[in-house]
């Protein structure tokens, strides 16, 4: 059977999750306008940085529960890597959907809002309750995904 829009680029999702180098949770993002990929991004360290594969997990050596203190991680979340590959290639991402394998943390719902996302697809929970109180305060159009 042929995958609707949202199947379909949550299967994109699953593939580009697999370049993730964090040891915790694989997370992949795809920014979608007019049905057209703009945008890719994964979690993991900095370009040029080491990876957590390579040196550990900050987080795991300092009992950092998941959701919390998220300036303590060598990582990027894969949401904030695909704003950051948009602007650094000049694409807009006003108006457009994002699919990611899990709902985003608070940091990243901010972000989304100030770069004119419009619709948020995800299919895992993070655990931040405080991300979907911005992304519903800010009209965003959120769709959990079940599969």
């Amino acid at each position: 059977m042929r995958p609707t829009w949202d199947e379909y680029f949550m299967q994109v999702v699953d593939v580009v999750k697999t370049r993730s180098t964090c040891l915790r949770r694989q997370v992949g993002a795809v920014i979608v306008r007019d049905r057209h990929i703009i945008s890719t991004g994964y979690n993991g360290a900095p370009s040029g940085l080491k990876h957590c594969v390579d040196v550990g997990c900050m987080r795991e050596n300092l009992s950092i529960p998941s959701g919390e203190r998220h300036e303590l991680c060598r990582g990027t979340h894969a949401e904030q890597n695909a704003i950051i590959q948009a602007a650094l290639n000049g694409v807009s991402t006003k108006g457009a959907t994002i699919y990611i394998s899990v709902s985003p943390c608070s940091l990243c719902a901010k972000m989304l809002i100030n770069a004119g996302i419009k619709r948020v697809v995800y299919e895992g929970e993070y655990p931040d309750k405080l991300s979907l109180q911005f992304l519903n305060e800010a009209a965003i159009d959120i769709v959990k995904i079940v599969r």
